[in-house]
């Protein structure tokens, strides 16, 4: 994996940390690179609830409860879908920021003209307010997936400073 810039995930640590506040993760693009990303940080032990690695639509809807029709109508890499995964985690797991995240860091899936590779999809939810995010990244999967790790960093800071 590309490496991060590790001055705004640095900054979640001690934001996390020093505001006593816990957080918690539902991945599908990123397959658990978030979480592991957050889990290296020095303070995680006091902030990281854990996280759900939901791939495929099938683990959305098995497990997180995401209606078939949602995913039908929307795709399951898409705002509405990211929204409703993030609304799921907060009744599974008691976290203070839930973060939750879909796109499309290789072709397939929903891709389009309007839905490029690239496209990732994320939602911060803090006290009942979520906060939806389209971003579109160029370059590798692993590229991506680091972009979005950063861009979610960086909107967990803005959320909280």
């Amino acid at each position: 994996m590309t490496n991060l810039d590790s001055a705004a995930i640095e900054q979640c640590d001690k934001l996390l940390s020093d505001k006593k506040l816990t957080i918690a993760f539902v991945e599908s693009a990123t397959a658990g690179s978030l979480s592991a990303a957050f889990a290296r940080l020095p303070h995680a032990g006091s902030f990281l609830k854990g996280g759900i690695v939901c791939y495929d639509a099938c683990v959305k809807k098995d497990l997180l409860g995401i209606s078939k029709e949602l995913i039908e109508q929307y795709t399951p890499e898409s705002t509405e879908v990211t929204r409703a995964l993030a609304v799921k985690l907060k009744e599974i797991i008691s976290a203070d920021v839930i973060v939750s995240v879909t796109g499309l860091t290789t072709p397939g899936g929903s891709e389009n003209e309007q839905k490029p590779v690239g496209t990732m999809f994320f939602c911060i939810l803090i006290n009942g307010k979520a906060t939806d995010n389209k971003v579109i990244f160029t370059g590798s999967q692993d590229m991506i997936i680091s972009k979005t790790i950063e861009q979610i960093s960086l909107s967990i800071i803005k959320a909280l400073a």
